[in-house]
This record gives C-alpha cells, structure tokens and sequence, in this order.
C-alpha cells in the first residue's frame, strides 16, 4: 500500500508538472504574439511618420508652385488640386500616427502583463527537474533565430552601405571627368555623392556592422553545435566512457553550462565592439 501510495504521488507530481509546463507554454505563445503585434505596430509608425515627412515636403514643393502658377500662364487647377491632395494625405498619416500610438501603448502594457505572467509561470517550474533543463534547451532555439536575424540584419546593412561607397566612388570618379565644362548641376551632383559616400564609410567604420554580424552568427553556430551534441550524445556529451555515456539530466546541465559561457562571450564582444568605436571617435575627436 505504501508503494501504491507513493507511486501515486509520484503519478500526481508528474501531473502537475506537465500542468505547470503546459500553463508556461501558454503564457510564451501570449507573449510572444503580443511582442510580435507590437513590432509590427512599430513598424507602421516608422512607415507613417516617413508618408507624413514625404507629404509635408510634397506640400511645400507644390505650394511653390502654386504661388508661382498665379503669375504664370500655366494650369492652375491641377497644381490647387494637388497641393489639396497631399495636404489631405500628411493630414490621413498624422491622424493614423495618432490612432496607432495609441495601439502601441495598449500593446506595450499587454506585454509587460503577459512578460510577468509568463515568469510567473516560469517560477512555478521545479528548477532541478530535467523538464527545466528541457525547456532551457528548446528555448536556446530562440535564442539561435534571435542572434541569426540580426547577423542578418547587420550583414545586410554592411552590404547597402559598401554598394553605395563602391558605387557612389565610381560614378563620382566618372561625373568629375565628364564636368570638364564646368557644369553647375554635375559639380553639384559630383559634391553631394563624395559627401554620401563619405558618410556611408564613417557609418560603416563607427557601427563595425561587418564585425557584429560575424559575432552574431558566430555566436548561433556555436550554440546550434551544442545543441545537436547534447540531442545526440556527441563529442563530450558523450562522455568518458562509451559504455555509460552521460544522463540526460547532465547532459542537458553541460549544456546549459556552455549556453551562458557563450552568450556571455557576445556581451563581451558586443562590449569590446562599443568601447572600439567610442575610442576611435575620441582619437578623431
């Protein structure tokens, strides 16, 4: 009786375990639905607020033109109409940068609400129980995504601004050879691509853009290879002998272990990165 009693209890605790660890995956997917709404919510601000600039411009451009239609011979009307046109669009984009900011603020309470849920529901999982140690593994998954997108990121970035300093260089090259006129608008176009090209290649020198998506996915390769290691007892997960290799339980421990090495190993890259650009700007300086 007492065996059936304590298997029973051993039965009830795994019950509440898988509970609790269904409850914690829950609480993620909210959390991670609202950050995602959130994002993109941001990313319509950014949209908006550049259609609303593009607007404010176009209605300066074509009020210059109107009030140089009134002494001319030209149409008027479509000049009037559009300046009425573009006047209602940055109107349209103020209002939606208004309604949406209020979105984001709902958002941004939503998400710390479902952020404290979710550890709330993360402090109620048993830390020395290898359902733990499993969820820490599977969240390094994210953790992998997280630093590929922005190695991503970074090496897309690198890639724009050495297209425009290669290009930029070369048409600038060819503009100052073909300006043996001394055309106005070829010494001004010549001007304006050296001074992009110029801040294209101080950008890239402070940002290390290059440097940061290398350590990034760098960072992710190495927690991938581990993460494969520990799923298929590889290399010192295995452990010393082949016979016995190593448990679950320590073998997700090793790995958990080599997880926070690493991403610490980032930070201090990232930090390194940081104090590299802050001294180079001090020496320009």
């Amino acid at each position: 009786m007492t065996t059936e009693v304590g298997g029973s209890g051993s039965f009830m605790h795994e019950e509440e375990e898988a509970r609790r660890q269904e409850e914690y995956r829950d609480r993620v997917k909210i959390h991670d639905g609202l950050e995602a709404d959130l994002r993109a919510s941001r990313t319509f601000q950014r949209i908006y607020a550049l259609c609303l600039l593009g607007g404010i411009s176009l209605t300066f451009l074509l009020g210059y033109t109107v009030i140089l239609g009134l002494w001319q011979t030209q149409p008027v009307f479509t000049r009037w109409a559009g300046l009425v046109i573009v006047n209602g669009l940055w109107v349209a984009m103020g209002w939606a940068i208004w309604k949406n900011r209020r979105k984001i603020v709902d958002l941004t309470g939503a998400l710390r609400n479902a952020l404290q849920d979710r550890q709330t529901a993360a402090a109620k999982l048993p830390l020395d129980s290898p359902s733990a140690l499993r969820i820490y593994r599977e969240a390094s998954l994210d953790l992998i995504d997280q630093y590929r997108h922005g190695a991503n990121k970074n090496r897309r970035i690198h890639n724009l601004f050495q297209v425009v300093i290669i290009t930029g260089s070369i048409v600038t090259s060819t503009l100052t050879a073909m300006n043996e006129g001394g055309s106005l608008a070829l010494r001004i176009t010549t001007s304006a691509l050296s001074a992009l090209v110029g801040i294209s290649a101080g950008v890239t020198g402070y940002f290390k853009f290059r440097e940061r998506g290398y350590n990034l996915q760098s960072t992710a390769d190495d927690i991938e290879k581990h993460y494969n290691a520990s799923q298929f007892m590889l290399d010192e997960y295995a452990g010393n002998d082949p016979a016995s290799p190593l448990p679950e339980a320590d073998r997700l421990r090793l790995f958990a272990r080599y997880v926070e090495r690493l991403k610490e190993e980032q930070r201090k890259r990232e930090l390194q990165l940081e104090q590299s650009s802050s001294a180079n700007e001090e020496r320009a300086s």
